[in-house]
């Protein structure tokens, strides 16, 4: 019944081992005292050491002079705050008739919906508050490390080894926390998905003959409350991939700090911030501007096309291979990012498909942050074509 296609342009550029570290980083990283990282559970022994010791490195460090001192490690991002309560649905009389049945129906899927939302709205601000706990974990232990090693310590010492192995677990918990956010993310989908069916049979039956008045009045309700409830499940859900795109760019960026920490308990010496991140930061501030939003992409090529013909679409390779290629040649290059849903149909079913499509969009967008692709990069838009036979995804380059 479905047929899946992934096209991308072909681009014969050089290879580039830099374009593809930064896409896509490493998540490993060596443990600091120069051995095999030990598993989590594993507790490391350590000895305390002497109030009285002064390492040598410390007099080196207290030579540096202001440049340590002002070294202060960034905050994690902020996750979004909103809440999203549904406001229940309008009870009605049976009237008898045809109508009436169909009503009373759709008003039994809404509150089935509602209790859904709901629902994962409570999980949203569990998850929330456990990612918030986990990642104040986090910088509290890479704060204490950064303070020793500011100060000057002994290289490998073994404190600050225990206390990065500590600073990977919780890290580990912020992934973890991330995919539970990410199976969120899709039963919100579901949710969607079960909305837009409500609103265009609501508005349908309209037509249906043999209702009274009544049924009418009672449509007209019951199609104001949909159309409420597809725009908070939409909030939602914007919420989520939102919360997700976050803060998976910033464990990457994370991860490859820890290496760079761990650099810095080998040596007892502080550096900052990883030279990849901060390169990636400053690419990402040149583009901020450019991106902006979308651009007309009328007769442009585009460069990746996604048709989501099916109900799962094997894009990643093919659009990670396409990105990074430009990657080599452009590495300050923005995208435009396009939702291109079938303009022929009713209106119902136009509707439908743009929303689909939309939140098909979002997931490519959120397979290019994971990527590593900073969010600045990327305008999102969307539309309607008489060419397109199926909900399609178009990546544009800038």
């Amino acid at each position: 019944m479905f047929r899946a296609a992934v096209v991308a342009s072909t681009l014969l550029l050089p290879a580039c081992s830099l374009v593809t570290d930064s896409l896509w980083p490493s998540l490993t990283g060596e443990e600091p005292n120069g051995t095999a990282q030990a598993s989590a559970s594993r507790p490391t022994a350590v000895a305390q050491p002497k109030a009285a010791a002064r390492p040598a490195s410390a007099t080196r460090s207290a030579q540096r002079g202001p440049a340590a001192s002002t070294f202060a490690p960034p905050p994690p991002p902020q996750i979004g705050t909103g809440n999203f309560k549904p406001t229940g649905v309008t009870p009605g009389n049976s009237t008898g008739t045809f109508v009436g049945k169909q009503i009373a129906g759709y008003r039994t899927e809404l509150q089935r919906l509602q209790k859904s939302v709901a629902q994962h709205n409570m999980q949203l601000q569990e998850m929330r508050a456990k990612m918030v706990q986990d990642s104040q974990r986090y910088h509290g232990t890479i704060a204490a490390i950064n303070a020793r090693l500011q100060v000057g310590t002994t290289p490998g010492n073994p404190i600050l080894v225990q206390q990065f192995n500590s600073a990977q677990t919780e890290l580990d918990r912020l992934n973890v926390d991330i995919d539970a956010m990410n199976r969120l993310a899709t039963a919100v989908s579901a949710d969607s998905t079960l909305s837009a069916y409500l609103a265009e049979s609501s508005h349908a039956a309209f037509s249906l003959s043999g209702a009274v008045d009544e049924d009418h009045a009672q449509l007209a309700i019951l199609e104001d409350e949909v159309r409420r409830t597809t725009v908070l499940i939409e909030r939602l859900f914007r919420e989520v991939t939102e919360d997700v795109s976050r803060q998976t760019a910033y464990v990457s960026t994370e991860r490859s700090n820890l290496n760079l920490l761990s650099a810095g308990i080998k040596s007892g010496e502080i550096y900052g911030v990883s030279l990849v991140n901060r390169a990636m930061a400053s690419a990402a501030g040149m583009s901020a501007n450019v991106a902006g939003t979308a651009t007309d992409t009328t007769g442009r090529r585009p460069l990746v096309v996604i048709r989501f013909d099916r109900d799962t679409v094997q894009y990643q390779q093919a659009l990670y291979n396409a990105v990074s290629r430009v990657l080599e040649r452009r590495p300050n290059a923005v995208f435009d990012l396009v939702a291109v849903a079938p303009g022929t149909g009713g209106q119902a079913s136009i509707a439908l498909n743009s929303t689909k499509v939309r939140r098909s969009a979002e997931g490519v967008l959120r397979s290019l942050v994971e990527m590593g692709l900073p969010p600045s990069r990327i305008a999102l838009s969307g539309k309607t074509s008489a060419d397109a036979q199926t909900n399609e995804v178009h990546l544009y380059l800038r």
